[in-house]
């Protein structure tokens, strides 16, 4: 069943994305890329990801998060989609994505369908980029003009993906974090604005078990609640789910920066943002402004979508986003 955002929303995305095929370009790629190649692009993946994110809002949540894990290895690639061959492992097994990342099944939907409309023509790397926007939009979020023209890796790295300073940790301190969007160029700004996705989604037991038993700038009736569902011995309920936003998880909105201030932050590296830190201002500003805060996700986001993209005669558009052609 959809989501009282997601279904709130449905007519704001049909009514935005005719906006979206005008020009404005950046670097190497441009909001009107496909405007003749494949003009119903947007479209065919927006039909996708709304039955998706209607079916299970969480989806929504899992799309934004995989462009984001593609983006921070060897750029926007498309990477991440790639299973294992007989010449190099996928990211898929990486430490930060094993039995973690997911909806790879709606990206292969959303390829079936683009190919339907515009064969060999649509980069895997930039359905993930649509799908992102689209998903934060069906859940209540803003929308934005998708930069596209991204071409797809023909290998993945296995080693970069497990390294621990590329894709961060949920257990990272906020020094840890402002360098690991630093290396990406990002800034600390874009790195809260971002974090702001975890207004939507759902985390495992696994990830947030010593929060809640062991740290002490937690909201204890938070706590208590969490601990319900997530025993305090590990391998006992690893994989229980709890919302990352406990006031509104389905709703891309500023309440997960409101929980923060209220010492309810899921993971470790959600409340190390307001925790007497230099990003205390930064969740007070978006706490108590959705402008802002949805003005400054967006210019992230977009930003995050200019890392390193392969575009001209590099890589690839492949024909099935999960193997190189």
């Amino acid at each position: 069943m959809a989501s009282s955002c997601s279904l709130f929303s449905a007519v704001i995305v049909m009514s935005v994305l005719v906006l979206f095929m005008r020009s404005t370009s950046a670097h190497y790629l441009t909001t009107n890329f496909y405007s003749k190649s494949c003009p119903k692009v947007f479209f065919a993946v927006n039909s996708v990801v709304k039955s998706a994110v209607s079916k299970e809002p969480r989806m929504g949540a899992s799309l934004v998060r995989l462009f984001f894990h593609d983006c921070f290895v060897n750029g926007c690639d498309g990477s991440i989609l790639l299973d294992d061959t007989s010449s190099f492992i996928g990211e898929k097994t990486a430490a930060p994505n094993n039995n973690s990342v997911r909806g790879f099944h709606v990206v292969d939907d959303i390829k079936s369908e683009v190919e339907k409309v515009c064969p060999g023509i649509v980069s895997c790397a930039d359905i993930l980029a649509i799908a992102a926007r689209d998903s934060v939009v069906l859940l209540g979020g803003p929308g934005w003009e998708v930069k596209l023209g991204r071409r797809d890796s023909k290998t993945a790295n296995f080693t970069a993906a497990n390294n621990g300073g590329f894709i961060p940790s949920p257990t990272s301190n906020l020094s840890a974090l402002i360098s690991s969007f630093r290396v990406q160029g990002l800034s600390a700004k874009d790195m809260v604005a971002l974090s702001g996705a975890h207004t939507i989604g759902k985390a495992r037991c696994t990830v947030f078990r010593s929060r809640i038993y062991n740290e002490a700038n937690i909201d204890s009736s938070f706590a208590e609640t969490r601990r319900r569902n997530c025993p305090s011995a590990s391998g006992s309920g690893d994989d229980n789910l709890a919302p990352l936003d406990v006031r509104t998880p389905d709703c891309f909105d500023k309440k997960y920066f409101q929980n923060l201030m209220n010492k309810q932050g899921l993971l470790h590296s959600d409340q190390v943002l307001f925790n007497g830190g230099s990003t205390d201002s930064l969740v007070k500003k978006y706490g108590s402004s959705t402008k802002a805060f949805n003005s400054d996700f967006v210019t992230a986001i977009i930003k995050m979508g200019d890392i390193k993209p392969l575009t001209g005669s590099r890589g690839e558009i492949r024909k099935n986003c999960r193997k190189p052609n």
